[in-house]
Formats: structure tokens, C-alpha cells, sequence
């Protein structure tokens, strides 16, 4: 019998940790299970641990903004018995000195979606086996040239709708979509602002965008949570259909969406296969039973995204 995903919150995981035996040999860190992206991750990394014969136990944050109790439940799972953890840093930072620790103690690391600060880890010593993520700055990029290619010739005023300040996914998203922009003279980008992955903060943000510039053409948006709110500040605006709204992730809602014309696209990630892959190379490194030298660069490896429209 395979066993089942155990999922916890951070915020109540070093009660369940202490009072638990552990059963599993694979233990996965995520951002969170509000979100359906990380939902789906968690999805494909049950149907691979069926498929390799493994057990696994998955943990996530209470929230994206969580990073002190996504550092402890870190820490709680370094001191348990696992031979392998994949994990999902809420930011490049606050995973640092846990991973280092875990490294020391010979716990096999994967770094999923986010990328750790390497240079800060390689400081602490310690490493990852390998980095498995989007390649984020081609998915801002995917968005921007859609949005460009629909303008035509006549191009417009667009607006970059940011994750969080400082992240790293969110950023190369930003900057894929930026450069994108910079490089077509029809296009000017009239705004550029984060919104902190949030529905209702994208919401305020877009409509503040709309209203300073309302000639504007296009929105693209770094996740489609963000998006689905850029979508109804569009709606408040009475513009449905006449401003594009892009987003990212591709989730059920926003697909949904898309389909009803509410939103123009998303850049569809495959989150279940970012965490597949990552399960495979954490058990394909434990049963190799090396532990990736410090002054070694990890494996890195992408998972590709799809651009989905009505």
C-alpha cells in the first residue's frame, strides 16, 4: 500500500511533528495549499510517489507571506528522519540557513519553483542536488509577445501588474515581460507595479492603473490570482473586452475565465510535473547514497509553459 500525502499547515506543524511518528522517507515543503498551483504540484507529486513505490509527506505555509513558519517547519523536518526534502522557498533568503543545516546532516535537498540564494547557501555550507522551476523570465516573455502580436502595428499603452517585491519568480516574469515591451517602439509601458500575488490588492492597484491611463490597451499579470482581479477592476471599468488581460498559471478559475472572456490568456505552468520531476531526482539521489559535493553546481532543469486562449 502506498501511502497517503500527509498535509499540514506550518503554523501547527511543530505540534503534529513532535507528537507523530514519521513513516515516510520523502518529506516536501510548499508555499502553500491556498493557491491551485501549489494544489496541483501536490497532486503530481502523489501520482509520482505511487508510481515510484515511495511515501511521502508533503507540508505548505499558511500562507505566501509566511516565511518564519515556513523556516521553522523546515527546521522541525531536518530533526525528523527523512532522507530527502524538496522544498519551495517563499523567498531566495529565508530557506537558507535550514537548508544548510539539512545539507550537513546528510539529507539529500531539491530546490522546486523558487530558487534559493545559492551564493548565501555555498556561504553556509550547503548545496541542493538540483533546481526544477519554470523558466520564468520565458513565461513573461511568452505573455508580453501575445499581448504585443494582438495590438498589431498600432501597439498601445500597457502595464506590468508585479508578484511580490524581491521575488525571484515573480520578478523574471516581470523582467521577461519588460524587456518584451522595451524592445517594440509601439509599445509603452505606462505602469509597473506589485500587487503581492493578491486578488482584492490587484483589484485597487489596476483600477488606481486604469484611472491614471485610460487609454490603455493591456494588462499582463505575473499570476492569475493577480489577474482574476485585474479582470474585475476591467469589468468596474466597463472596458470587458477592450483591455487584454494576460495572466499566469494557467488554474482552473483563470481558464474558466478565459473561456468566458473575461480574461484574454494565461501562461499555463505545469506545476504537477515540477513537483513529479523533483520527487524523482530526490529518490533518484538518495538511492545513488551521494550527497552532491558543496563546490558542486546543481542539476537544473525546466519544466515548459503553454500560452492558453479562448
Amino acid at each position: 500500500m502506498h501511502k497517503l500525502l500527509k498535509v499540514v499547515a506550518a503554523t501547527t506543524c511543530g505540534l503534529m511533528l513532535s507528537g507523530a511518528a514519521q513513516a515516510a522517507d520523502y518529506a516536501v515543503i510548499l508555499k502553500t495549499l491556498s493557491n491551485p498551483f501549489w494544489v496541483e504540484m501536490k497532486s503530481g507529486i502523489e501520482k509520482e510517489a505511487q508510481t515510484l513505490g515511495v511515501s511521502v509527506d508533503v507540508f505548505a505555509s499558511p500562507s505566501e507571506g509566511d516565511f518564519q513558519s515556513q523556516l521553522q517547519l523546515f527546521e522541525d523536518l531536518s530533526n525528523k528522519d527523512y532522507k530527502g526534502i524538496a522544498f519551495a522557498p517563499l523567498s531566495a533568503a529565508n530557506l537558507v540557513v535550514p537548508a544548510a543545516k539539512a545539507y550537513q546532516k546528510g539529507i539529500h535537498l531539491v530546490n522546486l519553483d523558487e530558487k534559493i540564494d545559492m551564493d548565501n547557501l555555498a556561504k553556509a555550507k550547503g548545496n541542493v542536488e538540483a533546481f526544477i522551476t519554470t523558466d520564468n523570465v520565458a513565461v513573461g516573455a511568452r505573455g508580453a509577445n501575445f499581448i504585443v502580436e494582438q495590438l498589431g502595428a498600432a501597439g498601445g499603452e500597457v502595464a506590468i501588474i508585479e508578484g511580490k517585491a524581491g521575488n525571484a519568480s515573480g520578478e523574471a516574469r516581470k523582467n521577461g515581460a519588460t524587456d518584451v515591451f522595451s524592445k517594440n517602439s509601439a509599445i509603452k509601458l505606462v505602469a509597473s507595479q506589485p500587487a503581492d500575488w493578491d486578488r482584492i490588492k490587484a483589484l485597487d492597484v489596476a483600477t488606481n492603473v486604469l484611472q491614471r491611463n485610460p487609454d490603455l490597451k493591456a494588462f499582463y499579470c505575473a499570476n492569475d490570482t493577480m489577474a482574476m482581479g485585474v479582470a474585475q477592476a476591467v469589468t468596474n471599468a466597463g472596458k470587458t473586452g477592450k483591455i487584454l488581460v494576460v495572466g499566469t498559471d494557467g488554474i482552473p478559475e483563470a481558464r474558466k475565465m478565459v473561456a468566458d472572456g473575461q480574461m484574454t490568456a494565461t501562461v499555463a505552468q505545469n506545476p504537477a510535473e515540477i513537483g513529479a520531476k523533483g520527487l524523482r531526482l530526490l529518490v533518484e539521489s538518495v538511492k545513488s547514497g551521494k550527497i552532491i559535493p558543496l563546490t558542486e553546481q546543481p542539476k537544473f532543469e525546466t519544466v515548459d509553459s503553454i500560452l492558453v486562449t479562448k
